[in-house]
This record gives structure tokens, sequence and C-alpha cells, in this order.
């Protein structure tokens, strides 16, 4: 299993820390939005109710993930291959290069914290790109290293909130999509990131800011993050299941 210590520089390399404080904002608003949607422009109740949210929300999410992704400059994987490979993909792929290779980050909705997001044939594909991260045997030089690295960023629904989500994270799952290789939350995973504080006036509080950068810390106004998004569906990547 990889280390944390390892595939966090990677990660922080590729994707830019405003692109996971905006991806944080724009899930938690597109969940409110679709709870919004079925509850004031339609007559359904109980579970009807919260499967055609689950599916709204989703979708909404899916567009709001890409537009953010290539506002922070990803790259939207085109044609529907993973690259050098015969492996269909239905979602949007979005590709972030780093100083220490790239990252394809895709979104994808959890039953609940820390529980794997269903399988389908999109991710599926996807997750093949972490053979190298998963744990085996290296009797043959010949092994496949792929450059890149398959990553997702999870919402987990609140139960007990419509429009609400309960988590959100980022994870990256073996390539047989059994297990996590890596999962923590955006907001503690953005204690990863460091920036160099302001020069100061006094040479030596410059000197002391440039000994101990300090960690990224959430906008001041920012709360604690407790997230939007409600039932997950069973339809969540309708064109995968179509696949």
């Amino acid at each position: 299993m990889p280390k944390a210590d390892e595939l966090i520089p990677r990660l922080t390399s590729a994707l830019p820390r405003d692109l996971l404080l905006d991806l944080l904002d724009m899930s938690t608003a597109r969940a409110l939005q679709a709870h919004e949607v079925i509850r004031d422009h339609t007559d359904l109740k109980g579970k009807n109710a919260r499967g055609a949210e689950g599916q709204v929300r989703f979708r909404l999410m899916e567009k709001g993930f890409q537009d953010v992704c290539e506002l922070h400059g990803g790259i939207a994987l085109a044609g529907g291959l993973l690259p050098g490979t015969e492996l269909n993909f239905y979602q949007p792929f979005m590709r972030f290069e780093g100083d220490r290779g790239g990252v394809v980050l895709a979104l994808a909705s959890m039953p609940g914290r820390r529980e794997l997001p269903t399988k389908n044939q999109s991710r599926a594909s996807g997750v093949t790109l972490n053979y190298h991260l998963t744990p085996r045997l290296c009797l043959d030089a010949s092994d496949p290293k792929p450059g890149d690295i398959f990553v997702l960023l999870l919402v987990a629904r609140d139960p007990a909130r419509s429009g609400k989500v309960d988590e959100i994270a980022i994870g990256a799952i073996d390539s047989n999509y059994s297990t996590y290789l890596f999962y923590e939350t955006v907001e503690a995973f953005m204690a990863n990131y460091v920036i160099i504080s302001e020069p100061k006036t006094a040479p030596e509080a410059a000197s002391a800011a440039e000994a101990k950068p300090s960690l990224v810390k959430l906008k001041a106004a920012r709360k604690p993050f407790k997230p939007p998004e409600a039932p997950n569906i069973a339809g969540e990547g309708q064109s995968d299941n179509k696949a």
C-alpha cells in the first residue's frame, strides 16, 4: 500500500489548493440546488423524491465538477477511452499535471463515509491506472508502470438532512476496486498545502516566516465543513449502466 507521505506530495503538486476549495463550495451548493428543484418544482414525496433528488444532484455536481476543474487548468480526457487502452469511460475525467506526475480526477457519490462508491464501467476503467499503487509481489521487471494515477472526489450524502452532504473526501481505489489505497477528507487534506508567508518589515520576522512556512487555513468566514447531499441513488452513472 502506498505510504501517505509518498502519495500526498504528488496530489498536492497536481491539484491546486483553490481547486479543492471551489469543489467544496460547488458540491454543497449543487446538492442544495437539487433538493430545492425537487421540493419546489415537483409533487414527488418520500422515496420517489429522494431518488429523483439523487439523480438531479449527481448531474448538477457532474457539470459543476467539470466547470470548476477547467477553471483551474484541468483538461477533460476526450474520446471516451483511457489513453493507450481500450477501456471506456462515460463521466468527466479531468487530468492535472504536477511536477511529480499526472493525476486523473473524477467524481463519485459514496453511500456513506469511507464506503466505496458504486463500481461502474467508468470507475472500473479509471482504477486500472492505479496498478502500480496496488500491493503485489513484484517478480517481473516488465510489470506496467503507468504515469498517471486515478483519484476520486468523493461525496457522501447526509442521510438525516435532505439537500446536505455528510462528507467530501479525496480517495484512490486499488486496481481491483476492492479497497481504498488513500482516503482523506478534503478539509483534512488542505493541511498538506504549504504557503510562504508574506515578508515582514522586520528582518527577524521575515527570517522566522521563511523558517516556518504557514499551513494553509480555510477562509476566516468558512465554517467547519458540514456539507449537503441527499440519498444516493441506483442510477447515478446511468450511461455506465447502459454501457
